[in-house]
């Protein structure tokens, strides 16, 4: 059955190739000379389907119309790591009448073929920053409370460890970085392996690597000393789980 858009609700369910999505009339509208925004006007020209159970049926690329939606709702491009399918959602876009979303597809499309070192970052967008790798270490343990107590931390980091080029160091941990521990002040050209952070919050330098357009690209850990040589000095229970651990994290 077909209708035309007239007095549409504000909050509207859809049927598109089988999956189904719930967004705004406002949303769809959002591109006016858009498929989409002439679909659900009230000029009423362009017949809508419904199927059996009255939602608004397109005959489209249901798991596509995702980014379609997410477009429209966020009036940019966002795509996750690794996204393959980049030239039949540019003929989504194109069949919905969004130039600025195939402009955008085409333009990512392009600068990967001819191999500029314009960066494509986890989300999809270009951000025309420099490429390269930074590598985050760390030497931790295990605290444990007495007879049971869980008043102590758990996860324990003496210092989290930063190694890579200079300028990208200070790019992404910018006041969160320390370098007292390095005792060559040269150009930002340099490496260094000595830098480390003002905090011991893991998560939180991996935020703000993420924030920057880095992307997890290997690991690699040591395993817990439980067997091994306690030193003098050291609680012997927290001795046995001390271990070390390297995230490297690339920018392309």
């Amino acid at each position: 059955m077909s209708e035309k858009a007239a007095d549409l609700p504000e909050i509207l369910e859809l049927n598109v190739g089988g999956v189904s999505y719930t967004t705004t009339l406002n949303t769809l509208r959002k591109e006016p000379d858009s498929l989409l925004s002439q679909m659900f006007s009230n000029s009423g020209k362009t017949p809508i389907l419904r199927d059996s159970k009255g939602k608004f049926f397109l005959d489209r690329d249901g798991v596509l119309f995702r980014y379609i939606l997410d477009y429209l709702r966020n009036q940019k491009l966002i795509l996750p790591e690794n996204f393959h399918e980049k030239d039949r959602l540019k003929t989504e876009a194109e069949y919905f009448r969004l130039p600025n979303l195939v402009r955008n597809l085409s333009t990512i499309s392009v600068s990967k073929s001819i191999g500029q070192s314009t960066n494509v970052c986890c989300n999809g967008l270009i951000t025309g920053k420099q490429p390269g790798y930074i590598t985050v270490g760390y030497r931790g343990t295990f605290a444990f409370g007495r007879d049971g107590l869980a008043d102590v931390k758990f996860r324990k980091l003496a210092r989290i460890i930063v190694c890579g080029k200079v300028s990208l160091c200070r790019e992404v941990f910018q006041d969160t970085l320390n370098e007292s521990r390095d005792p060559d002040r040269g150009t930002e050209d340099r490496y260094t392996s000595r830098f480390f952070l003002k905090h011991t919050f893991l998560e939180q330098a991996f935020d703000m690597l993420v924030e920057q357009g880095f992307y997890l690209a290997g690991s690699c850990g040591s395993g817990t000393n439980s067997a091994g040589e306690i030193k003098p000095g050291l609680d012997t229970e927290e001795s046995k789980w001390q271990h070390y651990n390297e995230f490297i994290f690339e920018r392309r």
